[in-house]
């Protein structure tokens, strides 16, 4: 079965007389190379049947670290993950939270900038590296000291390729950075590529945000498999605080806390989407897909994909908030829009709208109204519903108003649904309804609820 341009790759299939297809034998290279790298995959066992069990035991690691459907096979969505850029550290290793409990016998470290990148200038590269030691030093008792010369605890440096630690990097993007634990000699020390485009904002590789992530290793962290920890090993960029509950509670664990700690507001811990209280935030079809919006994540489901993606909103589209209230799509228009507080966006595909955002207000509603809770799109009457609170409007896509007569309750024209919406949908007559962790299947046409579900049923729950 072929999926996205990529072949389901038998683990069984790297053992056998019969030569692989050259992209079959790309993948599973590559796919060697990262589990040697990042899992512990031993080196000379190829062409055995010993091989092919350790290769099948290490995806299914790698598979369930990242939260993927767990086969042991080396399907799209596995390989999609290992091409992702990210640290060069591995996920399983010695580090915290692991047995050696490895950690700076004192609370003041020092550090060293050994060498700067070209990327940027001197004075942006010290106040990333400082401000990155800050995030660390503001949630525990530890403090860093910058060292102009000599032999520091962290010693920082830019380097390419085999760099002088037989730990190579590999060229642009891949492997992004690596740092050791807290030791003597190399213990501590955090190694950035030149290869890659460091920058102070969006583009490219954000500097702050890795150097941060590789300080937490040179303190004794261990990667984290929460996709909203800064301890994630694939790279993704997101403004504001970043720091999440997971990362606090690790380092924390290690050195206890700043006494003099101001308040701090943490990043949520990615969703769980088999919770049984999961409830969503939005929903909505995106050219084929479903998109599903939860706190600063969201899921992409398609039905070529054996299990839904979870991605950080501000990774796919910078512009947009970190909260999404409500969404929906326009075939017609081939447009997405996105609603937040009383601000709304428009996607064409994944590509933000010039001229947005635009006030909610644009569409008729009154101004008494400062958030949509739901909206979804019925192609059978050319109009858009849009919920909030007890309830809803009809907007008319064809003549760009809102209908008369509205808005109406919820509760009375749809029975049974209660009278608040959290996310809605429609798909061949039928309207589902999201409500906390209860997914409403509501007929159109009969005006009746046919089945109560489970909101996280559509995540493969």
């Amino acid at each position: 079965m072929e999926m996205r341009g990529l072949l389901l790759l038998s683990i069984t299939a790297c053992c056998s007389a019969v030569p692989l297809p050259a992209q079959e034998r790309e993948n599973w290279f590559l796919a060697e190379k990262y589990l040697r790298r990042f899992y512990g995959l031993p080196a000379g066992l190829q062409g055995t049947q010993k091989s092919s069990d350790t290769m099948r035991i290490k995806i299914k690691e790698m598979q369930s670290f990242f939260k993927l459907k767990v086969t042991g096979n080396l399907d799209s969505n596995t390989l999609d993950v290992m091409k992702l850029p990210r640290c060069g550290v591995p996920d399983i290793g010695e580090y915290n939270h692991f047995p050696r409990n490895l950690k700076w016998p004192n609370n003041n470290v020092t550090f060293r900038i050994v060498n700067y990148t070209p990327d940027l200038n001197k004075a942006d590269v010290n106040r990333a590296v400082r401000n990155a030691f800050n995030v660390w030093s503001e949630v525990t008792p530890l403090t860093f000291k910058k060292l102009n010369v000599g032999n520091a605890d962290i010693m920082i440096s830019f380097g390419t390729k085999e760099h002088g630690d037989y730990n190579p990097f590999d060229g642009p993007d891949g492997l992004l950075a690596h740092a050791y634990p807290p030791g003597k000699d190399i213990g501590g020390d955090t190694h950035f590529d030149d290869d890659e485009h460091w920058s102070k904002d969006s583009h490219a590789y954000n500097l702050f945000l890795v150097a941060t992530h590789e300080f937490g290793h040179a303190l004794g962290m261990s990667h984290s498999n929460d996709p909203g920890a800064l301890m994630y090993p694939v790279y993704s960029y997101a403004r504001g605080y970043p720091l999440a509950e997971d990362d606090i509670e690790g380092i924390q664990a290690l050195y206890g806390s700043n006494p003099d700690q101001r308040k701090v507001k943490p990043k949520p811990d990615a969703p769980d989407k088999c919770d049984p209280m999961l409830s969503f935030d939005a929903v909505t079809e995106l050219r084929g897909e479903t998109i599903i919006f939860k706190d600063r994540f969201y899921w992409r489901i398609h039905q070529q994909m054996p299990e839904p993606e979870m991605t950080l909103i501000k990774s796919t589209w910078p512009s947009l908030p970190n909260k999404v209230d409500a969404a929906y799509e326009n075939p017609d228009k081939d447009l997405v829009f996105i609603f937040s507080g009383i601000r709304m966006w428009a996607l064409n595909g994944y590509n933000l709208v010039a001229g947005y955002p635009k006030y909610i207000h644009k569409l008729g509603l009154p101004k008494t109204v400062r958030e949509i809770d739901a909206a979804v799109y019925i192609p059978d009457t050319g109009k858009t519903l849009l919920f909030a609170e007890e309830h809803y409007w009809s907007y008319d896509e064809n003549t760009g108003t809102m209908d008369e007569g509205y808005p109406q309750s919820i509760e009375k024209d749809f029975p049974g649904m209660g009278e608040e919406v959290d996310a809605a949908a429609y798909h061949y007559g039928y309207l589902y309804f999201f409500h906390e962790h209860v997914r409403f299947e509501y007929s159109y046409a009969s005006r009746k609820v046919m089945r109560i579900l489970r909101t996280n049923s559509i995540l493969n729950c």
